[in-house]
């Protein structure tokens, strides 16, 4: 199998994609893949959920985006972390808003992701790339440098709302840069199975987007438990295994092994323009 890599994007803040990151990464290492989860935003929040401080880390993916920039050899895998659930990380921190800038100006500024990555993903079966709450350079990057987008949305109006303009940016990436690039899906995530608007919000994001783009039929639900892991530097699964979040997670990691991408670019096709 080659490594697939899938950037988990979303513009909106709180949708759970550090979250997600963790979670379905952990859930494909149980099921016996190789994963490389990679930190894309600067805030390092998918460093921290894991149970390392980012300001104390002296290699993170911006030491790489830097090398990659000034084309100087630096080893791919340095710096990489290793988790205790099986999961492997590219860490991230505030250098990584130098990095971002200094992206502006690059030559090939869209491929410094992709020309570290290339290297690095050697060995794995899937890389996830956890992207900042922004459509920005490095979110670019990390729409180049993968194969497919996973979109987390909060089932709630305002949130959903505002995925129609990640999916014009994954357009036109797709257009000018990475015409490989594919829609993984949209996983509807903090539901609160409680209330009409998580349910309406839900039925409306699979009729306006089902019909065009993958909505994975898991769903994430709100649970307080599953919001304390980052705390303790674990997974859901390792606090609350038998959860319904870790449920979702599992069988979402199931969604994404089985789907195949070119059962999604035929459909999407018209999404993307």
């Amino acid at each position: 199998m080659r490594t697939r890599t899938i950037a988990i994007a979303n513009q909106k803040g709180g949708t759970g994609k550090s979250t997600t990151a963790a979670s379905l990464g952990i859930a494909l290492s149980m099921r016996g893949k190789r994963v490389l989860l990679v930190d894309a935003d600067p805030q390092g929040d998918l460093t921290t959920s894991l149970g390392w401080d980012p300001d104390r880390l002296e290699t993170t993916l911006s030491t790489h985006l830097e090398k990659s920039m000034l084309d100087e050899p630096f080893p791919p895998l340095e710096g990489v972390l290793r988790h205790k659930e099986g999961v492997d990380l590219m860490p991230a921190n505030i250098d990584l808003s130098a990095a971002d800038m200094a992206l502006v100006n690059a030559m090939s500024r869209e491929h410094a992701l992709k020309t570290w990555l290339d290297e690095a993903k050697r060995g794995y079966d899937y890389v996830l790339i956890d992207c900042p709450p922004s459509l920005g350079m490095m979110t670019v990057n990390a729409l180049t440098a993968a194969d497919g987008v996973l979109i987390p949305v909060q089932a709630q109006f305002l949130p959903a709302k505002g995925m129609t303009q990640l999916i014009k940016t994954i357009g036109r990436v797709r257009r000018r840069i990475n015409p490989n690039l594919a829609i993984e899906g949209v996983l509807i995530t903090l539901v609160d199975a409680r209330t009409n608007l998580a349910r309406r919000t839900e039925e409306n994001i699979r009729a306006e987007y089902g019909g065009a783009i993958k909505v994975f039929e898991s769903t994430v639900p709100m649970a307080t438990r599953a919001a304390e892991a980052p705390a303790f530097g674990e997974s859901v699964f390792s606090v609350d295994r038998s959860g319904k979040v870790a449920a979702a997670y599992a069988a979402l990691a199931k969604e994404v092994i089985a789907d195949a991408p070119r059962e999604r670019d035929t459909l999407q096709s018209a999404v993307c323009r």
